[in-house]
């Protein structure tokens, strides 16, 4: 059975938190997989089952980024602070502290869009890439909320824009609107499962680093990110990558074209009867595509 344990790493003046599942002796030449969390800032929970893919032999290591989950949390940082390059600078710092030589690295959501942010930079020892319902644009990512709020019962469309304009995003009846999108397009399950509503109630506790670089919502992008794009740099990015979403994901295909567009050696899988949290919805399909993919990158030589 696997062990799991848990760490702080140093950053800066700061703090990130690591959980690391594996086996007592992992399986030689099956390299570590780094999972990195959406949001920004919803924290590990909602992804803890990607860690049994660690009962094949390979290291699962998740950790909270800066600013949630059992990180250190900054509420008083000003909105400058929080830029995908202080994530880039974070993941390396973590990734130097636990001495990886090789690694694959798998991002969901925002973690796909800092996972492309990361491989831009060709780190020495990202052998693969796994973008799971993620936009290479925050414009493309809007474009396509748009059109998928279009389709939502009138009065559903009518009481978001009526709070938006008014900037009452906190009223009942607006959160009640949002669900409705949720529960269509971010995770499909009812009830939904204990892990996502960690990963919210954390956030909702201290909102500081999503509703800064976000927003209030999935779709509502009104923060820092709102104009960030990583099409024009694409080219850099010479790893293996996986670019996977759901049928029914927020994040269309207009979101991650771009991805199977302008990155040389890419794949892609949609995953049927599924919306954002694919992982969630179809468990063990889901680990199963992540692990072929992972396994097709490992040095050759590794064994299952």
């Amino acid at each position: 059975m696997p062990k799991t344990r848990e760490m702080t790493v140093p950053f800066g003046e700061h703090s990130t938190w690591a959980h690391i599942t594996e086996l007592a002796n992992p399986v030689e030449g099956m390299l570590p997989l780094i999972v990195l969390h959406g949001g920004p800032g919803m924290a590990h929970n909602y992804l803890r089952n990607i860690a049994e893919l660690a009962q094949t032999g390979r290291t699962v290591i998740l950790y909270d980024q800066l600013g949630c989950g059992n990180s250190t949390h900054l509420p008083d940082a000003p909105a400058g602070f929080w830029t995908p390059q202080l994530f880039v600078d974070e993941f390396t710092n973590l990734v130097q502290h636990l001495n990886l030589p090789a690694y694959h690295l798998l991002g969901q959501s925002w973690g796909g869009m800092l996972g492309s942010e990361i491989a831009v930079e060709r780190p020495e020892g990202l052998r693969s890439l796994a973008i799971c319902n993620s936009p290479a644009a925050m414009s493309l990512w809007v474009e396509a909320a748009g059109r998928l709020r279009s389709e939502l019962p009138s009065h559903t469309q009518q009481a978001l824009a009526r709070h938006e304009a008014a900037g009452t995003t906190d009223d009942p009846e607006y959160l009640a609107a949002t669900q409705e999108f949720y529960r269509r397009h971010v995770c499909r399950l009812e009830p939904t499962p204990r892990d996502f509503e960690e990963s919210e109630e954390q956030m909702e506790a201290d909102p500081t680093v999503y509703h800064t670089m976000n927003g209030p919502n999935e779709f509502h992008v009104i923060g820092s990110l709102r104009e960030w794009s990583i099409i024009d740099r694409l080219g850099a990015i010479d790893v293996p990558t996986l670019v996977l979403a759901g049928e029914h994901d927020e994040a269309t295909p207009l979101t991650w074209q771009p991805f199977v567009d302008g990155i040389e050696d890419v794949r892609t899988h949609v995953h049927p009867d599924a919306s954002h949290c694919v992982h969630l919805e179809h468990p063990a399909e889901f680990r199963a595509v992540i692990g072929d993919f992972l396994a097709q990158h490992d040095p050759a030589g590794a064994q299952s």
